[in-house]
């Protein structure tokens, strides 16, 4: 098998392509995103200003104690099947670190990066702990890579099937009909089926990389993107059965998961740290004619204490403790105490 030079990424191209080396181009993409955020925090106000929130904080302390308990088993179910993607990254780059240590490593950065963003928790924080435990720069991005592959692959053919078969009514103000729905299902379901194909064609680790404006990718077998896709799904759906647990039945499932999938896609343009006030804004959007508002953000304030902050506190104190071991390490190596780099 042809293996890459170490530090290199498995999915990504060596030069930018044309049109992204334009002096337009950087311009163009803030201003896009900006219009965005704008839109969205329009959107958060404007909903703010029309709650009760008397009524949400009497809501949330109603929720019964057995309720918070399933959503927090739930939490816990969800957060293994997520870490379960560095596994698959274990298996395909062939690392030796223990499953124990992959899931530890990956459940600390995805903390993180729900609440941070991808570059700190899902980027950053798995390049530190891998590093501290041994992997090279090459192991570190494949793993990486395919991890977050896996997510939004996953993502892709859910959405596909959620928005072809419950498409939501969206609201007048944005522009965009149940017809517009399907399209963007289909649009999703689509790019999971590509993947699925080019795994098939050129996928395996002693396949044919995929070559494209000369840097290969690496592509795992189709067996192992249906995997992808599998527990990615999986993980996305125990996520919006968190909120429908909170729900408390109030809305069916089916139309928590499709809107909890907008909010994730607006949450992830408008690059607001863990989707504050996003997520909401799209909940109260897409749901508020169905759901009280007092009980909506109830449960969506419930779920983020459970999902976001609960375990962020946990991968916090795990990553503080292993900070601490590699210093007492480095000062029993050498008996000075260590300088360690950001």
């Amino acid at each position: 098998m042809q293996t890459e030079p170490e530090g290199t990424h498995p999915f990504r191209w060596n030069q930018p392509r044309s049109w992204q080396k334009q002096r337009w181009w950087p311009w163009t993409k803030r201003g896009v995103s900006l219009a965005f955020f704008l839109l969205v925090a329009w959107l958060v106000v404007g909903q703010a200003r029309t709650i009760a929130w008397g009524s949400v904080w009497t809501s949330l302390k109603e929720i019964p104690g057995s309720v918070l308990g399933l959503a927090g088993l739930l939490t816990v179910l969800t957060y293994s099947v997520y870490c379960s993607f560095d596994l698959i990254g274990r298996y395909y780059s062939r690392h030796k670190l223990s499953h124990r240590l992959v899931l530890f490593v990956t459940f600390i950065s995805y903390a993180f990066n729900l609440n941070l963003g991808t570059i700190i928790g899902g980027v950053a924080f798995r390049y530190r702990l891998y590093g501290h435990f041994g992997l090279h720069g090459g192991q570190i991005a494949h793993v990486t890579a395919l991890s977050m592959v896996t997510n939004w692959i996953g993502y892709c053919m859910l959405a596909g099937v959620v928005f072809l078969l419950w498409p939501l009514p969206l609201p007048p103000q944005w522009g965009m009909g149940t017809g517009d729905m399907r399209w963007l299902g289909a649009l999703a379901m689509s790019i999971a089926l590509v993947y699925l194909a080019l795994c098939a064609w050129r996928g395996g680790r002693d396949g044919r990389n995929l070559v494209i404006r000369g840097r290969a990718i690496l592509m795992p077998g189709w067996r192992l993107a249906l995997l992808q896709q599998c527990l990615s799904s999986l993980h996305w759906m125990l996520m919006a059965s968190i909120i429908f647990v909170l729900l408390q039945g109030k809305a069916p499932y089916a139309t928590v998961l499709a809107t909890l999938l907008v909010a994730a896609i607006a949450g992830v343009i408008a690059h607001v740290p863990a989707g504050l006030g996003v997520t909401e804004a799209v909940f109260v959007a897409l749901m508020g004619h169905q759901v009280e508002h007092g009980p909506l953000l109830a449960a969506l304030l419930g779920y983020r204490g459970i999902y976001y902050i609960g375990p962020l506190v946990v991968a916090a104190v795990s990553y503080l403790l292993v900070e601490l071991q590699k210093r007492r390490n480095a000062e029993e190596d050498d008996g000075s105490p260590p300088v360690l780099k950001p």
